[in-house]
């Protein structure tokens, strides 16, 4: 998606207008469906008026593409500014700008990060020229044409405000600037001659519009890249925040080695800002390392997935390792462990084992054990009663153990086609959270509603076709009658019936070949992805006179994820409430953002099934 495409000329014209301004915001709206603040227009005039001088050059011909806003493919990320047109051999290139309006930037001593002033004070932040070439990444990563059109990217950062010192272009960064090399407020003539080094002739192939219409690579599932990550394969480039939270937790892992301290990172995120990808490159870099760090998660789907796509490539041993149940630490001793990685951190519970019986609190046990913490943490994917896991509970186990804590919050995200839209209309439609999102038109995921239970399921299974990463799930409204009969029904709806997943193939349910032909819940796909997701929404959550109404007592007696919610009712019936409020609805936000490229629904109610369907006007095709 670009916001702005024109030629160069007609780019000098725009902004001799005076505008540019108007002209952006208009087709931004027109894209996304929304607006922009005023700082964010003022940003886009200053930065543009720039560029316009560097342009302002008859060798940089006349007809060379201007686009400016690319949303690249299946990311939240936008490339400021693009040149396009064909370099002296008669390549097909795209030079990629990123605008900054820095004034100052402090050296920090994490591998392509710097520290400097935002609106609310000084933050960390990757480096111009690692942005630039991690955009440059992304968009290899996720478009085809680029590949198999050999187009040429050229990367560069353009700090028109920031006057020349040993911090942006410090040796330190060097392997960066050497890939995107940075241009600073007295490098007008430079950047001019950088991009006429690079774009000889005009734009005459399009490239643009074949970069934006252009093939989209498949999605990489994490799943499926573990085996290459861990022996040192770069599967994920990490971008902005994603990168300063890798390379924080590195510095805290040196900084637990050498102090008597216990060092804690809290790392929050959504349901899609890579929160795992991020996590299994720490585990292996940690490794690498020759730290004993392991991938701790308290639900069990994650690790077995990950251990059955790893079975054949690395030793029993060796796997069971690197993989851990947050209740494997309650008679761990003090510090045994360099680094332990706590993902889906949100599920952790206070007691451990079979019965519930075994330790005090998995929190304290784990950072008892640990000289260095990570919690990665979505709060608004806590789905039981029993879920304690939130920065407030491990702040409070921090101080038990004075120990030094850090938080940082991820925002970039790659699920649901890195919708922002999405994300943000689902919490609005569920009532969540309120949200300007109140249509899903011209946002770019693949959204349906069906009539007819049978007619998602058969939509899932030829969209399984493809990759086998198609599958569907329900909430937990109907009773596990399966489990140890698999030859009965558990889900009927009218004339459609389905069973669950099958006991036997475990918590790794969603990569057995021919598990499409059930249907999952919440426990057996947390923490994991897919291309497209059917969810049937039970008669728990309902549309009722403008209010989203939840109903604990549509819940199978068989979900375990609201087991004794009567009683707690009685001790404090206004909280308890409230949890199990909470509770659906982030079980239904979670089912419905398992998908990358789409969510398909069925409601069993006819009233909410209509509410959804008023969201459904020019839609994507998906």
């Amino acid at each position: 998606m670009i916001v702005y495409s024109s030629t160069k000329q007609a780019f000098l014209d725009d902004v001799m207008s005076n505008d540019i301004g108007n002209v952006i915001l208009k087709t931004f709206k027109q894209v996304t469906g929304h607006g922009v603040g005023p700082a964010e227009v003022t940003s886009w005039v200053n930065s543009l008026q720039y560029m316009e001088r560097v342009l302002n050059d008859a060798e940089i011909p006349n007809d060379a593409g201007v686009s400016i806003e690319y949303h690249i493919p299946q990311s939240s990320k936008r490339i400021d500014f693009i040149l396009s047109g064909q370099n002296s051999s008669n390549q097909d290139t795209a030079v990629l700008i990123e605008l900054k309006q820095w004034q100052e930037a402090q050296i920090t001593d994490k591998d392509a990060v710097v520290s400097t002033r935002f609106k609310h004070g000084i933050k960390e932040t990757s480096h111009p020229s690692y942005q630039a070439w991690s955009y440059k990444r992304l968009l290899e990563d996720f478009n085809q044409t680029v590949e198999e059109e050999e187009i040429n990217l050229v990367p560069c950062a353009y700090l028109h405000n920031y006057e020349p010192d040993d911090v942006i272009t410090n040796p330190f960064y060097d392997e960066y600037l050497e890939q995107a090399p940075v241009f600073l407020k007295p490098d007008a003539v430079k950047l001019r001659e950088f991009l006429k080094n690079n774009i000889k002739y005009g734009d005459k192939n399009q490239l643009t519009y074949r970069i934006d219409h252009g093939r989209i690579r498949p999605s990489k599932n994490l799943a499926d890249q573990l085996a290459s990550m861990l022996t040192g394969n770069d599967e994920f480039v990490m971008i902005d925040d994603q990168k300063v939270a890798y390379e924080t937790a590195l510095k805290l892992a040196d900084k637990a080695q050498n102090s008597d301290k216990k060092q804690i990172l809290i790392i929050q995120g959504g349901p899609v800002t890579g929160k795992s990808v991020l996590a299994i490159n720490l585990l292996t870099e940690l490794t690498n390392r020759r730290l004993l760090a392991q991938y701790v998660t308290r639900n069990s789907a994650p690790r077995e997935v990950y251990q059955a796509k790893l079975t054949g490539t690395l030793k029993k041993s060796h796997i069971a390792n690197l993989f851990r149940g947050s209740g494997s630490f309650t008679s761990t001793p003090k510090n045994t462990f360099d680094v332990l990685i706590v993902d889906e951190a949100h599920r952790l519970n206070e007691k451990s084992g079979l019965f519930n019986n075994l330790g005090e609190n998995q929190i304290k046990e784990i950072i008892h054990s640990s000289k260095l913490s990570i919690f990665f943490i979505d709060e608004d994917q806590k789905v039981t009663l029993k879920d304690i896991g939130d920065k407030d509970e491990v702040h409070f186990w921090g101080m038990h153990f004075r120990a030094e804590t850090t938080e940082m919050q991820l925002e970039s995200q790659f699920r649901c086609n890195g919708s922002d839209g999405y994300l943000a209309w689902l919490d609005n439609t569920l009532q969540i959270r309120k949200t300007a999102n109140e249509t899903l038109e011209d946002i770019n995921y693949g959204f349906k509603v069906f009539d007819d239970p049978q007619d998602l399921f058969d939509a899932i299974k030829l969209k399984n076709k493809t990759n086998n990463k198609s599958r569907m799930v329900a909430g937990y409204c109907w009773n596990w009658k399966s489990a140890n009969k698999p030859v009965l029904k558990d889900i009927v709806i009218g004339d459609f019936e389905a069973t669950w997943n099958l006991k036997s193939q475990g918590q790794s349910w969603l990569i057995h070949p021919n598990s499409v032909e059930q249907v999952g819940c919440i426990h057996t796909v947390q923490g994991l992805e897919l291309d497209y997701v059917g969810v049937i929404i039970g008669s728990d959550l309902v549309y009722r006179d403008g209010e989203i109404i939840t109903d604990v007592t549509k819940r199978a007696t068989s979900d375990k994820s609201v087991s004794g919610w009567k009683q707690k009712i009685k001790e404090d019936p206004e909280t308890t409430k409230l949890r199990l409020d909470s509770i659906i609805k982030n079980t239904y936000r979670t089912l419905m953002t398992r998908g990358q490229k789409g969510c398909y629904v069925y409601c069993t109610d006819k009233e909410t099934q209509a509410y959804f369907k008023e969201f459904l006007n020019s839609r994507p095709s998906a």
